[in-house]
């Protein structure tokens, strides 16, 4: 048995694949210490994980701080992290030994605890998986096209910063690509090759075990009988950005008193009441059980998120993406270059416009067809018993 450290920084869409691993590790024996934040609590110590915490307000307070305009603020922003994460993470470990570290490719501390800590390092992809130059590639227009005079702070802020991690934890950063995509010895990438862009770019440290997962407790209050045989389209922009009434008012306009059922799952920030009248036809949730629905689910419109993108596609569903932000437009553009959806945009998007969408993603069989390739991929892949296969691999290569 070992000891593994994880280090997430919490979200639904990061949190989320590695509740399977988490389980599937632990009940191979592995003792694993989760670090991420009080709202994810109760999930993580489902998976029989000993859970602790950072806090979520100065770390949110501490990323936001570094600007949000340009990529190379956002990473400034998660290197203020620093000195959040860091001290809280060494005193609540203090005198423990751990043998590895799993930490999140997008959590700009994990590489940093990892070299201060000397552990062999996994890093954790939730999203697609970027090289050093496909990432250089990302930022050099901001090197290039935007005003030095905007360019320059922003570039001798990282450099200080780096310049304070070095000073402060005795560990160099040598470029932003360190910080924003975390590499590691292993990087486990929940998705296959099939889906990644520019796969062939990936070289066999990067493992593509496909999406992880696991079953979820299932909501009492959604009765999935009144949707069975009536093969609804499913709507959902997520758990994070779904503050959007308008929207909602819009598919209620474009598919009301249609012949096609309709569930819609709308967050927490937007009352049902808000709504004004529901059709029918329509089933309004705060949340819904998502796979549960997406096994009688036709059609998926979504925001185009990593998790809600792989579970339509591993249910088989055709999706229309609407993306909001973060990396969904080069999701929305996979699922389009695939042939498995459509992408729409939600400026000045009508409900004509939606409706005929849909329709023409429903009449044609190509999507189907996409669709059921990409599913197949994804479940040959292995999912969380994949990932950690290739974890067990990477601890024989370190001995461990």
């Amino acid at each position: 048995m070992a000891r593994v450290l994880f280090i997430n920084a919490g979200s639904e869409g990061h949190i989320n694949p590695t509740i399977g691993v988490v389980q599937e590790l632990i009940s191979r024996g592995e003792e694993v210490v989760y670090f991420s934040i009080e709202a994810f609590r109760e999930r993580i110590e489902e998976t029989g994980a000993t859970v602790r915490t950072f806090d979520d307000h100065k770390f949110i307070k501490a990323f936001i701080s570094g600007g949000r305009d340009y990529l190379l603020e956002r990473i400034n922003g998660l290197l203020l992290t620093a000195d959040v994460v860091i001290p809280s993470v060494l005193e609540q470990i203090e005198g423990e030994h751990f043998d590895y570290i799993i930490h999140d490719s997008m959590f700009g501390c994990g590489r940093i605890i990892a070299q201060i800590l000397q552990l062999p390092a996994i890093s954790s992809c939730s999203t697609f998986a970027q090289t050093r130059g496909s990432f250089d590639n990302m930022l050099e227009p901001f090197f290039r096209q935007v005003p030095t005079e905007i360019v320059k702070p922003i570039n001798d802020k990282f450099q200080s910063l780096t310049v304070m991690i070095k000073e402060k934890y005795d560990v160099e950063i040598d470029s932003p690509y360190e910080v924003f995509c975390n590499p590691a010895p292993l990087t486990i990438v929940y998705t296959t090759r099939e889906f990644q862009p520019y796969e062939e770019a990936f070289d066999q440290s990067y493992k593509f075990v496909g999406p992880s997962i696991s079953s979820r407790l299932t909501q009492a209050n959604f009765d999935l009988t009144a949707i069975q045989g009536k093969s609804p389209i499913y709507i959902s922009l997520g758990t994070v950005l779904n503050q959007a009434i308008d929207f909602y008012k819009l598919c209620i306009e474009a598919f009301g008193n249609t012949d096609h059922t309709i569930v819609m799952s709308i967050g927490d920030k937007t009352r049902i009441s808000d709504l004004g009248d529901i059709p029918k036809n329509f089933i309004v949730k705060n949340y819904v059980p998502q796979t549960d629905v997406l096994h009688y689910t036709n059609l998926f419109i979504t925001h185009g998120g990593m998790n809600s993108t792989h579970e339509g596609l591993f249910y088989g569903v055709p999706l229309i993406v609407i993306p909001q932000s973060a990396d969904q437009p080069i999701i929305a553009a996979q699922v389009s270059n695939i042939g498995a959806g459509i992408t729409l945009q939600m400026q000045n998007l009508t409900a004509n416009q939606l409706r005929e969408a849909a329709e023409h993603v429903l009449s044609l069989s190509s999507f189907k067809q996409a669709v059921a390739g990409i599913s197949e991929s994804f479940r040959k892949s292995g999912g969380y018993h994949q990932a950690v296969d290739e974890i067990f691999e990477f601890k024989s290569q370190f001995h461990i």
